[in-house]
């Protein structure tokens, strides 16, 4: 089970993640977020993670030339679309790409379909945010994606990540606001909860 640990901030709470066995790491660049990262701030945040530890951009809505110029001076391996943007958007991409879809209902996860990407993001659907909401999806709208290119996001906590894994069976799962001790500031001892409890499901 592979773990992604969203909404990263600091060097210091993503070396922890890392120790911790995180295997990749949210830079949240959206303008509206509590957890939004400056270029500068990603830049050294990604410098400082060990090989092998996915860094991931989030954008929202973003420009193409925006997300390229962020990609090449942070050094990311992964593009989120987290926005509204259309497919011909998330292709053509010399990284990882993860489409993420806000589930307000059963057939939300239909339309991603038409998205050629390596992963699908179910998170929560509520009105007016993007995400990092703290909202569950309900697992029986899960259906429709494969297993091995779902991303479970959405209210997950160390207390509930075991049952969502054991239910969903995932390729990833991701959490932000359900290890912080504030928004965008990490709380140690609930990301090493939530990384054993995803691990051991």
């Amino acid at each position: 089970m592979k773990v992604k640990i969203c909404g990263v901030t600091c060097v210091a709470d993503a070396l922890h993640a890392a120790r911790a066995g995180a295997d990749a790491i949210g830079l949240n660049f959206a303008a509206r977020s509590p957890r939004r990262v400056s270029v500068e701030q990603a830049a050294a945040i990604a410098a400082a993670l060990p090989a092998g530890v996915c860094r991931v951009g989030i954008f929202v809505d973003a420009g193409r030339d925006e997300m390229a110029a962020v990609v090449a001076r942070v050094g990311l391996d992964a593009l989120q679309f987290h926005g509204d943007e259309p497919p011909a958007l998330c292709a053509g991409w010399g990284a990882k790409t993860i489409k993420a879809v806000r589930v307000r209902d059963a057939a939300a996860l239909a339309a991603a379909s038409a998205y050629a990407v390596d992963f699908i993001l179910a998170d929560a659907y509520v009105d007016g945010q993007a995400g990092g909401t703290g909202r569950r999806v309900p697992l029986e709208w899960l259906g429709g994606v494969a297993r091995e290119r779902l991303i479970l996001a959405g209210g997950l906590t160390p207390e509930t990540v075991a049952e969502a894994v054991r239910a969903v069976r995932p390729a990833v799962v991701d959490v932000a606001s359900g290890v912080e001790a504030a928004p965008g500031i990490k709380d140690p001892e609930k990301v090493e909860r939530f990384i054993a409890h995803a691990r051991l499901a």
